[in-house]
């Protein structure tokens, strides 16, 4: 006999399933995917996860790194990752971010050869298995588009059953004006089949084809790869540009309403996993569309906080957090269960879609050409009306710190250091990019040689070389890790940083960013304030409203806050963290 729990799994599952194949049989569809998510043997659990803040703490960060972005020409490269994780990161940050660690045919592991293996060049599952027993582990679904020389294309076009409906086909003369694209090659590409010539959707590239959702088999073989990853130490699932997941001729095929139960779908299967199983949506889109992936609580766990990195280098080249104050001033705390994920950097560029309506059109393009001052690239994006628009900005967040629109100064390691500040004082999990912790110039070599813009920021280090500059307490290199991990170490132990604890944003002089935090037991109240100005500034003591009759402490320097006087001083890039518990 089914108890009411069981039930309500089952008609849950199967009200999903409706939404997304109205046509097909709901309760067979419901047995293959709970067959599929599940081992041989278990089942869901008797009661999903309620919403709750408990999935992480103040003392998670996490580093995003390739699985080769340390070499030594001998070692395998993630034994190399394993070592340096050890004897750099263990205590600075908890989780890491491997990006794709299958084997691929380009875009850096975006076109996805075999999902159930990991790239022979890198390591094997035992090496991904190892690095999971000590860090919260995070994987890519890449589950929109697969490699053009994979087994399931190269069985697509062979027409060998199940792949010969794997794939989303269209026609040149369906109405595609409406598409959203990332990019500024075709939609569609002309292959060959035993069936004669067909057209396939490559919403990025024409080695990365789309698959077709539509059929639910497609489906079924994600969730299984899901398992297979959640089985060998995975515990957050990033949703690689899931926006993009269902098409339809005649539309955006962008955020459509399929797309967003499928996530609730694979969001309700992990709350009812033994395990603990994180959801990650990746949205490079504007605020509305990316917060959307949040649904009533019932899709992503977490979403990135794509308008940081634009709004961050934005403050720090113009020296004024006015736009940046803006909008964090209109960002609504994440819903419970859900957090954002806060970040500068990535291993794409600093996308400029998710700062359309924030940032005016001038000041973007004061960066664009800062940017390119420095050497960094802009890539484009293809626009329905056939033109083009900035998508990215091309550089590592380290040399784009390096002047301001006024030009180059003293001050590049303190504005790079006040950056990165901003991004652990605010609600949300704060993640870092390997070449921001290392302080990573811009690679052109590599432009030059792999013919890419990306791969500006997409470094690999030698590491004896690596390990030599990290040694020498002089080098940028040793720098910026150290100051870096310094303040994540005292960061993880202040209960106000609790990627849900209380945020306002303080209506300071615009050379000023700065955000109260008050932890969930409201015992701790922390100021944070970012001088993003090359000027020293004051902050009175009344526009943080200090309880005089409590001790106040700056974390950071660890120097008391003298209440004897009027205002806390910020000097040039200057990061305090006021707080009455030290």
């Amino acid at each position: 006999m089914q108890t009411s729990k069981t039930t309500s799994f089952s008609a849950r599952l199967a009200s999903l399933i409706l939404q997304i194949y109205p046509d097909i049989d709901a309760d067979i569809l419901a047995s293959k995917v709970v067959e599929a998510f599940w081992p041989e043997g278990t089942k869901p659990r008797k009661r999903g996860r309620l919403p709750s803040n408990n999935l992480w703490t103040e003392q998670d960060a996490m580093l995003i790194t390739y699985g080769n972005s340390i070499l030594d020409g001998t070692h395998k490269p993630l034994d190399l990752l394993y070592d340096f994780l050890l004897r750099r990161m263990k205590g600075v940050v908890n989780g890491v971010h491997i990006l794709p660690f299958f084997p691929y045919t380009s875009d850096d592991g975006f076109a996805v050869s075999d999902f159930r293996a990991v790239n022979p060049q890198l390591g094997d599952w035992p090496d991904i298995n190892r690095i999971g027993e000590d860090f919260h582990l995070m994987s890519d679904l890449v589950l929109n588009h697969v490699s053009s020389q994979g087994t399931w294309f190269n069985a697509y076009r062979q027409g060998q059953a199940p792949y010969d409906k794997f794939f989303f086909e269209a026609s040149p003369e369906d109405d595609l004006s409406d598409v959203v694209r990332p990019r500024t090659t075709p939609l569609l590409q002309e292959v060959e089949t035993v069936n004669g010539p067909r057209h396939v959707w490559c919403t990025f590239s024409h080695d990365q084809i789309d698959v077709d959702f539509r059929n639910p088999e497609v489906l079924l073989e994600f969730l299984r790869i899901i398992r297979l990853h959640v089985e060998n130490g995975v515990q957050i699932i990033r949703l690689d540009a899931v926006a993009f997941l269902w098409k339809e001729a005649g539309t955006p095929s962008i955020h459509l309403p399929q797309t967003h139960a499928v996530v609730q779908l694979i969001r309700m299967l992990c709350d009812y996993a033994a395990e603990t199983i994180i959801l990650l949506t990746e949205t490079n889109v504007p605020k509305a569309e990316n917060l959307s992936y949040f649904g009533n609580r019932n899709e992503a766990h977490a979403i990135y906080n794509f308008p940081l990195p634009p709004l961050i280098l934005h403050a720090m080249m113009s020296g004024s957090a006015d736009y940046l104050r803006r909008w964090s001033s209109g960002m609504p705390p994440a819903q419970l269960g859900c957090a954002y994920l806060n970040f500068t950097a990535s291993h794409d560029g600093i996308g400029m879609r998710p700062v359309e309506g924030i940032l005016p059109t001038d000041e973007q393009n004061k960066m664009i050409d800062t940017i390119k001052e420095i050497g960094g690239l802009v890539s484009m994006r293809a626009l329905p009306d056939g033109g083009e628009a900035p998508y990215e900005i091309n550089t590592t967040y380290y040399a784009a710190t390096g002047q301001t629109f006024e030009g180059k100064d003293d001050y590049h390691f303190e504005r790079f250091i006040c950056s990165q500040t901003i991004v652990m004082s605010l609600e949300g999990i704060p993640a870092f990019y390997i070449h921001s912790m290392l302080a990573t110039p811009n690679d052109h070599a590599q432009v030059e040689h792999r013919g890419m813009n990306r791969a500006i920021n997409r470094h690999r280090w030698d590491y004896p070389t690596l390990n030599g500059l990290l040694d020498d307490p002089q080098t940028e290199q040793s720098r910026v890790l150290n100051a870096l991990s310094d303040r994540l170490r005292i960061r993880k132990n202040q209960p106000a940083f609790h990627p849900n604890a209380t945020q306002f944003t303080m209506p300071l002089t615009d050379a000023v960013f700065g955000v109260w935090r008050q932890s969930l037991d409201r015992h701790q109240s922390i100021f944070a304030l970012h001088n993003v100005s090359n000027e020293t500034v004051d902050v009175s003591h009344l526009s943080m409203n200090l309880i005089e009759d409590e001790d106040w402490v700056d974390l950071i320097s660890g120097e008391p806050i003298d209440m004897e006087k009027d205002a806390v001083t910020l000097s040039p890039y200057q990061c305090r963290w006021i707080t009455n518990r030290g």
